[in-house]
């Protein structure tokens, strides 16, 4: 079965532009940017199909250095119309396996521009780095993300309670229903392949084996990621012990009781960071307008998608009897999925989450996330306890030049007008977990009202 993805309105408009430049989409491996071509590929006449981890097909950008001529042979080749007869989609899967097709992207645009081009690729970061000169203002990217929670919705066929939650505020109806199957999602995650499944046979205990696979595969790609023996040695061990990590901000220097160097172990993740496994998180201390990320200080680590990260805790079990999600694995779990439900909305650019510190003799405060809207920084803070104990977010409005602070817990939706206790008056939106990707709509709401 194929899923609706939010990407999909994203392609439909890009393929009607006058000025369209080749599309490339990025992501980690197994997040479904194939799927995702495959189905679009049914708006067109006819489609040309490569993927570069075949040799045959890789061989074509070797074998070709014109753009015409390559698309002339591709078509003969499929036994295909000339393509100013039938419009036609080029696809190029995995083409970070051949930097020479990632060049000729820019001449695709600048000399077939009736052909619709999309490529799809992983660790393109690793591969970009051998191209001569990356065309640059000629190609347009697209991130692709596990599914988020409407999608997981959209999955499971609930019209009726995605266009619910559209509603501001929410009914007291929908919200039930919708912390239901928040639950559910924070269980069984976003990777395609998993929701799939779980769609097909309703039965948590038929995932473990695919979140193992997917984990697997990952594990097995790590000599892609590394650049020698060493660096393999030490993405394994970061794998292997990351997850038990989740629950603090991070030092590179013997990461996991291991005796590797900082140096080494940064170097590292930052080669599963570009391959979107595990990313780096980092801080940081402002208050104000634009939000400035501290690489100097220690970060927190974002997983590819919780329900695999779940699995590598083997917390599945624990989870089906939690009622409040912020209560699980050390507090740590539901922040890193509110995290991945604010990823999940970069679409045309990335830019990762941020979270904010004040590190001062004595008086240390860390906020779990700030949320850019219309020039101002909002603090979140991702909590079940009450209002008195958010002392960091306390900190943070006495230093901030507004008065808005969002808490997100299980409880209802509500707007309560509070003091810090340095005397500062301030409005605290209660948001309960699910409503992250409609957090704009909530802080205009708020904004207008108080």
């Amino acid at each position: 079965m194929w899923f609706t993805r939010k990407v999909n309105s994203f392609l439909s408009r890009w393929r009607k532009q006058r000025n369209r430049k080749p599309l490339v989409l990025r992501g980690a491996r197994q997040v479904g940017k194939t799927t995702i071509v495959k189905m679009f590929s049914t708006e067109y006449d006819q489609c040309l199909f490569l993927n570069l981890e075949k040799e045959s097909d890789a061989n074509v950008f070797q074998k070709y250095s014109d753009v015409k001529t390559l698309v002339d042979a591709l078509l003969l080749r499929d036994n295909l119309q000339d393509i100013k007869t039938k419009q036609t989609l080029l696809f190029i899967d995995e083409i970070q396996e051949e930097p020479r097709a990632i060049h000729m992207l820019r001449y695709f645009y600048e000399e077939l521009p009736e052909l619709h081009v999309i490529a799809a690729g992983s660790l393109l970061e690793q591969s970009l780095n051998k191209v001569r000169a990356f065309p640059v203002g000629r190609v347009q990217f697209l991130y692709i993300h596990p599914l988020n929670f409407l999608e997981f919705l959209e999955a499971h066929d609930r019209q009726s309670l995605i266009e619910g939650l559209k509603d501001v505020p929410v009914s007291e109806a929908v919200h039930y229903n919708a912390m239901e199957w928040f639950h559910k999602y924070a269980l069984v995650g976003g990777m395609p392949e998993v929701v799939r499944e779980y769609v097909e046979e309703r039965n948590i205990l038929s995932l473990p084996g695919i979140y193992e696979s997917i984990w697997a595969t990952y594990r097995e790609d790590v000599v892609k990621y590394a650049g020698n023996a060493n660096e393999e040695r030490v993405i394994k061990h970061i794998m292997q012990t990351a997850p038990f990590y989740l629950d603090k901000r991070i030092t590179f220097q013997g990461f996991g009781s291991s005796n590797y160097k900082s140096r080494e172990v940064s170097e590292c993740f930052r080669a599963l960071d570009d391959a979107k496994v595990i990313q780096l998180i980092y801080p940081c201390t402002t208050v104000e307008s634009p939000i400035i990320t501290d690489f100097r200080k220690s970060p927190r680590m974002q997983f590819l998608d919780t329900g695999i990260l779940n699995h590598a805790l083997d917390i599945l079990p624990h989870l089906l009897s939690v009622e409040d999600l912020s209560t699980s694995y050390k507090g740590a779990l539901l922040p890193h999925l509110i995290a991945q439900e604010l990823i999940s909305l970069q679409e045309e650019q990335f830019e990762k989450p941020k979270f904010w510190v004040r590190q001062k003799k004595g008086a240390q405060a860390e906020v779990d996330l700030v949320y850019p809207y219309r020039g101002l920084v909002i603090p979140i803070e991702i909590k079940s306890g009450k209002v008195g104990k958010l002392r960091s977010l306390h900190q943070f409005i006495d230093r901030s030049p507004h008065p808005y602070a969002i808490r997100m817990y299980a409880g209802l939706f509500s707007i309560e007008k509070h003091k810090t206790p340095g005397g500062k008056p301030f409005v605290l939106i209660n948001l309960p977990y699910y409503l992250t990707s409609h957090l704009d709509s909530y802080l205009d709401y708020a904004t207008n009202k108080f």
